[in-house]
């Protein structure tokens, strides 16, 4: 299985990661994570290659390979499109955040992003993640609602899930995250 997480530093892909890799490890499969950051400071796009299964030899993903794109912003879902396999999904939170080029005037951010998606067969879910994430106690909890999203489309248990947050989330914020995850578990 390739999955790519993908967003702007400051959101968590590399969290969502972690609890990614470690749910399937737990479950014995061989796992491969690689972080890219770019510009990974708050605002710059960040990409996760999460990379699981009987014998993984590279964690790389290359364009056209990517079983699931995870995205955290609508802009991130259209820019890493191209790795998307034929048949695969893209997952994608509903928030915009604003880049540099645009908050500086030099250009306007895409309208109707999901739309031109959809309307060229691509298989998208969208998730208002950021209003899950405030109902479970958070705007930071956006990556784990994300997860709970994806999630469902993966084989592995809840409770591997739930194992899985146990023991990779600080103590404190283990309640919030567990909840967010719960909630983009039950998205439909």
């Amino acid at each position: 299985m390739n999955i790519m997480i993908v967003g702007v530093g400051g959101q968590g892909t590399l969290l969502a990661s972690r609890l990614l890799g470690n749910a399937a490890l737990s479950q014995g499969f061989d796992v491969k994570v690689s972080e890219v950051h770019g510009m990974s400071q708050r605002g710059g796009s960040v990409v996760t290659y999460v990379k699981y299964g009987h014998a993984i030899l590279s964690p790389i993903i290359d364009k056209g390979e990517a079983d699931i794109i995870l995205a955290f912003e609508q802009l991130e879902a259209a820019r890493w499109l191209p790795y998307l396999k034929i048949g695969g999904k893209i997952i994608a939170n509903s928030q915009q955040i604003t880049p540099m080029p645009v908050i500086t005037g030099a250009m306007a951010y895409p309208l109707g992003l999901f739309d031109a998606l959809t309307s060229i067969g691509v298989s998208l879910q969208r998730v208002d993640a950021l209003a899950l994430a405030k109902q479970a106690g958070g705007a930071k909890a956006v990556n784990v609602v994300l997860l709970g999203c994806l999630a469902k489309q993966l084989p592995f248990k809840r409770r591997v899930w739930h194992d899985a947050l146990q023991k990779t989330v600080k103590p404190q914020f283990l309640q919030m995250n567990t909840t967010a995850f719960d909630l983009g578990y039950a998205v439909q």
